[in-house]
């Protein structure tokens, strides 16, 4: 349908789904409330933005996704927000053709490349790089023997095995490895396990409030090595419940956790402020998480590749979808909030050593380490 004065079409219908309750909800509620913070209108184009809430359920997630591209008729799906609803969503997109911006860690959901997975994109730093600054720092600080406790799921089997090598890389040991569920409510076991194998430093490989769990326990269990957690818990709400406990730790990061810290020519600084800025004018100050930022650079990479796709076809099409999914692809030093990306047909998260910092918590806040 076209009119005289140009192209009346269809407007581009964005469906979302995230965690914005059940365990990951601390991650979710970022997301969902930064997708607020998007553009209404991309390229003279009207974005509708369909948002539902998984409930941190993989089969909620995948009934989401089967719903908003039926019913829906969604151009892209942004989400979901953990691995396990991530990876259980492929088939669903793929089946479709729909392509796919994940907002969940793990570098399975895009790896390894084959005719599903061309349709999936994602925007958290992959496991390995965060993997390989915590062994290094871990390595830098003199520690040898190391305790591993991760989630009982794809997010912490894919921490252990990313970490694995770079522990071997860096000449570490791991001399005990646990796992427990997101929704336990004790640890015992497991953490007097890791406290009996004496290590120097224990990694825990979790997310959100659950992964304060495990920490509190070694403190009261008189631990007193030095402890790591992943990039999964960097957002305020682990910090108030952590609380004394947390006291000290080490994590790798997105460069938007500490941006109002780093040098001024710093490659993200400028990105990722402006992204602070947004968020914090509508939540309030030092309201920003990481996991928020994740989504709001699914919205810079959609921003990037419809313009693309809208010379080559109408939105509501299968051949629009298809020109977005290209032209995700071919996006080229786009700087967001976490990291500058470079995407490729071989690599749909497009992001190299810019996108981390390591990152200690001190007096309840997080410190930048150069």
């Amino acid at each position: 349908m076209l009119a005289a004065a140009g192209a009346a079409w269809a407007d581009i219908n964005v469906g979302v789904t995230v965690s914005a309750t059940g365990p990951a909800a601390s991650l979710g509620i970022p997301e969902k409330n930064t997708i607020a913070l998007m553009p209404q209108t991309i390229a003279g184009q009207k974005i509708n933005y369909i948002v539902l809430d998984d409930a941190s359920d993989t089969t909620k997630a995948v009934t989401n996704t089967r719903r908003l591209i039926t019913e829906d008729k969604v151009d892209i799906v942004l989400g979901s927000t953990t691995t396990p609803n991530s990876l259980a969503m492929i088939d669903a997109v793929a089946e479709a053709q729909v392509p796919m911006i994940s907002m969940a860690a793990s570098a399975r959901i895009i790896e390894p490349m084959d005719a599903k997975k061309r349709w999936v994109f994602k925007t958290p730093q992959n496991d390995i790089m965060m993997s390989l600054a915590i062994a290094s720092h871990m390595a830098d600080a003199g520690v040898k023997t190391v305790g591993f406790i991760g989630f009982a799921d794809a997010y912490g089997e894919g921490w252990f095995q990313e970490f694995s090598k770079a522990a071997g890389l860096k000449g570490l040991n791991i001399v005990a490895s646990e796992r427990y569920n997101r929704n336990d409510a004790s640890v015992t076991a497991q953490v007097l396990k890791l406290v009996g194998a004496k290590p120097d430093a224990i990694l825990i490989a979790g997310s959100g409030t659950p992964a304060a769990l495990p920490q509190t326990g070694l403190v009261e269990r008189g631990y007193a090595g030095k402890v790591y957690q992943t990039h999964g818990v960097a957002n305020n709400d682990f910090l108030r419940v952590g609380g004394k406990a947390v006291e000290g730790t080490y994590l790798p990061a997105g460069p938007v956790l500490v941006a109002a810290q780093l040098p001024a020519n710093h490659p993200l600084k400028k990105s990722a402020m402006e992204y602070i800025t947004k968020y914090e004018a509508a939540h309030g100050k030092g309201s920003v998480s990481t996991f928020g930022a994740h989504a709001w650079d699914a919205g810079l990479l959609m921003s990037a590749a419809v313009p693309v796709a809208l010379k080559k076809a109408q939105p509501g099409t299968p051949a629009f979808r298809a020109a977005l999914r290209d032209a995700l692809e071919q996006i080229k030093e786009l700087p967001g909030a976490h990291g500058i990306f470079n995407m490729s047909p071989g690599d749909h998260l497009g992001l190299d050593q810019r996108a981390r910092v390591m990152v200690k918590i001190e007096g309840g806040t997080w410190k930048y380490q150069p």
